[in-house]
């Protein structure tokens, strides 16, 4: 909204030039969507506390993390609101690709709190019933798939990108709309499954939004594009703001969600950040650079289910307990290790995949 405000004030304010620099509107978008943050959180704590919406603790898990039953969550309320106002005001909201991300990400919020409200307030266990779950995830990705496949089909914005070889760029053609499915889904549900320790999904969430925010800008830059061999998407380059909120608002909840933390995101929030993420990797074409991007996610994807395959094939567990964070904690590494180590990975498999654009 204020992208517009100065469009129509600039020619009489040229003080209002500097809001069509999309660097100053992602530095301003990180610094306001953190300030956000920041000033909900003590208050949404409070709330919850008052609410008595406190994180509900398997008996089957670490020991460590009894003491934690009754920590407010579905804080991942504060991460939307301020992701969302901050784009609202900072953005280019004609642009379609805004709303893809925070459709999928609103979409996806209001799955994940029917499933913490019914676990935490209606105090059902099983929460949103796994089928049904499922089921609204698939819908809301199948009508952006189908969207978005419509809106650039046969165009950059539906070829596929594979690191390493800058002339492999095939046409999808329908198999986007599956690409962008799985994506979008499986993001989703491996940020959610990463959701485990005090700041360990927010943490590489914030680290893979930024390393997005550079593609996105090169993406939409045509001489970074063709220097890099990446496609050239003229609406990706607006991805840099939401990625740039995404960054501000995930370091704001870090202050409130570091070990010990004061408030978990709950799927309100990891259900909606990981939806988001895989959104804005569809649509600047790096999907598989996600994948790299997001090794801890995919670890710890991975470490459920060979740990349910080899159960149910062999009734034997490879790890002592999956997701794989879990079985560190009861290997005997504290917590606060097992979250930093984690990060640092992270933070080294990002810095991989953004070298891969140079190496092709």
């Amino acid at each position: 909204m204020i992208f517009w405000l100065a469009d129509l004030l600039e020619s009489t304010f040229p003080f209002f030039r500097l809001f069509e620099y999309l660097t100053f509107r992602a530095i301003i978008s990180v610094l306001t969507a953190l300030f956000i943050s920041l000033w909900m959180g003590p208050r949404l704590i409070a709330r919850l506390q008052m609410m008595q919406i406190g994180q509900v603790v398997r008996h089957d898990g670490p020991e460590s993390h009894f003491s934690k039953r009754g920590t407010p969550t579905m804080g991942g309320v504060m991460i939307l609101a301020a992701i969302t106002i901050t784009v609202l005001l900072w953005s280019d909201i004609s642009n379609p690709y805004v709303w893809a991300v925070l459709t999928v990400m609103l979409g996806y919020g209001i799955v994940g709190f029917i499933d913490d409200y019914r676990k935490v307030v209606r105090k059902n266990t099983d929460g949103l019933i796994a089928r049904w779950k499922y089921f609204w995830q698939s819908v809301i990705a199948l009508v952006v798939a189908f969207a978005l496949y419509a809106y650039g089909k046969d165009t950059a914005a539906t070829q596929l990108v594979v690191p390493f070889f800058k002339d492999v760029m095939p046409q999808l053609g329908a198999l986007y709309i599956v690409l962008t499915y799985f994506v979008i889904v499986g993001t989703s549900n491996a940020v959610n499954l990463t959701d485990g320790l005090d700041g360990l999904a927010i943490m590489p969430t914030v680290m893979v939004a930024a390393g997005m925010a550079f593609i996105a800008w090169a993406t939409g830059n045509v001489n970074f594009a063709s220097y890099l061999n990446i496609p050239y998407i003229s609406n990706a380059s607006e991805l840099v703001v939401v990625c740039a909120a995404i960054v501000g608002a995930g370091l704001g909840f870090l202050w409130f969600n570091t070990y010990p933390a004061q408030v978990f995101m709950g799927d309100v929030g990891s259900l909606a950040l990981g939806g988001a993420l895989g959104t804005i990797a569809v649509l600047v074409r790096q999907e598989l650079l996600l994948v790299i991007m997001g090794g801890v996610f995919v670890m710890e994807t991975v470490s459920v289910i060979l740990q349910v395959g080899s159960y149910k094939l062999r009734g034997q567990r490879i790890f002592r307990m999956a997701p794989i964070h879990h079985h560190y904690e009861l290997k005997g590494w504290p917590e606060p290790r097992v979250i930093v180590r984690f990060w640092i990975i992270t933070l080294m498999l990002v810095l991989f995949a953004l070298a891969t654009l140079k190496v092709r």
